[in-house]
């Protein structure tokens, strides 16, 4: 990742300062006469007081403190929605532009809390089973704008007594938008996540959900190493291609021979392959044979995801017993494998249904809206 110029002068508004990681920010201060040391300073009154206003951050001078105010901000995403869902899940529609909102999705359990972040105002990719697809895209988040999503769902939970330490656990990049597509800013936002004087969270915790968007997983090799979950949800290219259309670009003896070099040298890691469950399309006895065969060519576990359905979707969700019996015939076969549970669906904040509010810039949403106009009227 090359390092970035921090000119305030060539900026419009105020800089934003979750936008840095550490190394940025020592540059930052650096640029201003400052010592190195603020930075950390500065990354303690943000990430562990939750402090924004600079005129508390007593341990800066009064003339660092009004040089900040005039320059800088710390600026998070805006509360649209709040949608709490029966099992203790919660989802959030957050602004992050004059037209455009995201969501972000807290899910509590009795070991952990983790966050489901956004990377994308949509999507680049148009995967035929995911909601966030029909939306279409927009931009990339900025790193400020994902970093942003953590503090704003600390500061909603509430912070730990002990300070310093987070409510949230876990992070998992599995949110609108193909995170690999934006790797610059993810990659950036990580390093926060991971900095002991911000969130601390470790690399293990922390889970980057892609396509397979193969020359970018190459790179981000060279990193990072948070964990890996890959969106398979085929075992063949003929059918991976009509799922997952990227598949067409990078077919899977690609995808998993970089999955592979991902996890070299590591013996006690394995990629997590996610794998939607859709009934009559890739649920079927041969599929579960293709399947073994693939994931035997890499550390493999295998998540099966009951699909969560949403308005015009032509997919229907597996059976019980078609689930089970999958998860039954891949874990004799000696792959650890499990059947997700799905969380949140009743306020449509399950894995894919996030849609945000996106000013399509694609025109996909207007073009697939035609086609569902056209069904209905039965003209195809």
């Amino acid at each position: 990742m090359q390092r970035r110029e921090l000119n305030v002068a060539e900026t419009h508004t105020q800089t934003n300062l979750l936008d840095f990681n550490r190394p940025e920010l020592e540059t930052y201060f650096a640029e201003k006469g400052e010592k190195s040391f603020r930075a950390t300073q500065l990354l303690k009154w943000i990430y562990h007081e939750g402090v924004y206003d600079f005129e508390q951050m007593t341990n800066f001078s009064k003339a660092l403190r009004a040089k900040l105010a005039q320059e800088a901000g710390v600026t998070l995403p805006e509360c649209i929605e709040e949608h709490p869902s029966a099992d203790g899940t919660v989802k959030w529609l957050l602004r992050v532009d004059s037209g455009n909102a995201i969501e972000t999705v807290y899910i509590p359990e009795t070991d952990r809390a983790t966050l489901c972040v956004s990377s994308q105002v949509g999507c680049t990719l148009n995967c035929t089973f995911c909601s966030t697809a029909t939306q279409g895209f927009n931009r990339n988040l900025s790193t400020a704008e994902i970093v942003g999503q953590i503090l704003f769902a600390t500061d909603r939970i509430g912070r730990s007594e002990n300070r310093g330490e987070h409510v949230i656990t876990n992070i998992v990049l599995m949110g609108m938008g193909e995170p690999l597509m934006n790797l610059d800013n993810v990659i950036r936002a990580i390093d926060v996540m991971t900095e002991d004087y911000a969130f601390g969270i470790s690399k293990r915790k922390i889970t980057l959900s892609t396509s397979g968007v193969v020359p970018a997983l190459e790179r981000m090799r060279e990193l990072t190493d948070v964990s890996l979950a890959v969106s398979l949800h085929a075992p063949n290219d003929e059918l991976r291609n009509e799922l997952v259309p990227i598949n067409k670009k990078y077919p899977i003896k690609q995808l998993m021979a970089a999955c592979r070099r991902y996890v070299e040298g590591k013996p006690r890691r394995r990629v997590t392959f996610e794998y939607v469950m859709l009934a009559g399309v890739n649920d079927k006895p041969e599929h579960a044979e293709q399947l073994i065969r693939l994931l035997r060519t890499v550390p493999a576990k295998l998540n099966l995801i009951p699909f969560n359905p949403y308005p015009g979707t032509p997919y229907t969700c597996s059976t019980e017993q078609t689930m089970e019996y999958f998860r039954n015939r891949i874990t004799e076969a000696g792959i650890v494998t499990i059947i997700r549970k799905t969380r949140g669906n009743d306020v449509d904040a399950a894995c894919g249904q996030l849609v945000g509010n996106i000013k399509d810039r694609t025109r996909r949403s207007q073009r697939l809206g035609q086609v569902a106009i056209e069904i209905e009227e039965g003209r195809l």
